[in-house]
């Protein structure tokens, strides 16, 4: 595959990395029964991901297709593509965990590339925003891995949630995922698994594989604990995370013990996008909880001021040090946690990824496979828009994602296509319009 701009950003690069370290996987099949290699089966579901097909039927109706065959075959790798159903079959069986390798191969496209250099905030630091969605629910499937709950008119609900930590700026709208971490039930486990839990799991994982980078995690309000605080100063990442006045009482009665003694720093400022003034207070070495009071951490707030009068907007705890110079670039950290909402779920619900739909529920990891294969597909298209100049000028052509998407699925279906720098460029440039004709000339005069 040719070079089409910065080597480690372009597609072929990023999937061929993808590749190696699928062929890692092990393969949970008997050898003498396989007829499809495990790397083809999974390469084939990151390619119905990455060209946003709606669902695995369409994909298969397509399949056969001599087009769809030789794309997969000289876009992805593909030799031999599984049907839906032995899609489903040999994937289902895969440990997620298998599949996190990928995330870390292209991370390490993304240093490479010189792009992760320009995410750097407060003192070289990255901001990771980490929060959970739901990418599955349903009254009628279930598996062991399903959380559940009943409701109030006795059915039962099956669930399957992902935690997820994604790299942010508060100047960029690209965001780079860590492998997520799957909220599911364990082996024999009676309880639901939850948020904080996986979140345990997925902090030591990223510490244990990036053991030195400088990362500062922002977290909601669920993450406001004295055992998650001492987690993170152990893993030795940075926080600023959302704090409650009705989750932490003697907190905030500390803060307005500060407010009657005029302890409280800060500044206002005028914003002149939002036409308004803010204000920023903080305070530092104050007392989390009662329960665990020699744990001090940094409070800071900013308020809104309308019509004369203060509207606080947000309140955060942190163990970054603040001064006026400072709480402007935390704060905006701090703020920056919404990305992982804004900038990743809501564009993989929204803009043609289709998180929410089933593709696949199976009996073991399916829907947590197909869900890691999605967000690797979301990936790489996030790598792509933030340093493949021929990614950002299809990117330009469209006003919208989902525009683009519908382009890119469209010439892969009807087109052979012989590399990616071929493609992109009929995406940029056009291609010639042609008419429509049959192969085969007996059915012109048979007509």
């Amino acid at each position: 595959m040719p070079s089409i701009t910065k080597k480690h950003l372009s597609a072929p690069a990023l999937l061929k990395s993808v590749r190696q370290s699928f062929k890692k996987v092990k393969d949970h099949r008997q050898s003498g029964s396989v007829a499809i290699p495990l790397v083809d089966a999974l390469m084939s579901g990151l390619a119905v991901f990455a060209m946003k097909h709606p669902s695995l039927l369409k994909f298969d109706e397509q399949r056969n297709e001599p087009v769809i065959r030789s794309n997969l075959r000289s876009l992805y790798g593909v030799e031999q593509a599984p049907c839906d159903t032995q899609l489903r079959d040999i994937a289902d069986p895969v440990h997620p965990e298998s599949l996190y390798p990928a995330y870390d191969a292209l991370f390490k496209q993304v240093q490479k590339g010189g792009v992760l250099e320009s995410y750097r905030f407060l003192d070289g630091h990255y901001l990771v925003s980490m929060d959970g969605t739901g990418h599955f629910a349903s009254q009628r499937i279930g598996c062991a891995e399903c959380c559940s709950k009943e409701r109030r008119n006795g059915e039962t609900l099956y669930y399957h949630q992902l935690l997820t930590a994604v790299i942010v700026h508060p100047d960029r709208s690209n965001v780079f995922p860590f492998a997520p971490e799957a909220i599911v039930k364990e082996d024999g486990a009676t309880k639901n698994d939850c948020e904080r839990n996986a979140a345990k799991r997925l902090l030591a994982r990223i510490r244990k594989t990036y053991p030195h980078l400088p990362l500062i995690i922002v977290q909601d309000a669920l993450f406001a604990t004295g055992p998650h605080i001492k987690l993170l100063k152990s893993l030795n990442i940075r926080f600023i995370i959302v704090v409650k006045e009705g989750d932490h009482p003697t907190l905030f009665e500390t803060i307005q013990a500060n407010y009657e003694q005029e302890q409280m720093q800060g500044y206002s400022y005028y914003d002149e996008k939002e036409k308004a003034t803010f204000v920023l207070r903080f305070v530092s070495s104050v007392p989390l909880n009662k329960s665990h009071p020699e744990l001090l951490v940094n409070y800071l707030e900013q308020t809104k001021v309308v019509d004369g009068e203060e509207r606080i907007l947000w309140t955060w705890v942190t163990d970054l040090q603040l001064t006026e110079e400072t709480c402007h670039d935390v704060m905006r950290g701090g703020r920056s946690r919404w990305k992982v909402e804004n900038e990743t779920f809501n564009t993989l619900k929204t803009q043609g990824y289709h998180l929410e739909h089933n593709y696949g529920h199976g009996q073991q990891h399916l829907a947590t496979v197909f869900v890691l294969l999605m967000m690797l597909a979301f990936f790489i298209d996030q790598i792509q828009e933030s340093g493949c100049r021929f990614f950002q000028q299809a990117r330009r052509r469209f006003r919208s994602r989902t525009s683009l998407w519908e382009r890119m699925r469209a010439l892969f279906t009807s087109y052979y296509i012989d590399d990616w720098m071929l493609f992109w460029q009929a995406i940029i440039r056009g291609h010639k319009a042609s008419k429509l004709c049959p192969d085969d000339p007996q059915f012109l005069r048979s007509g």
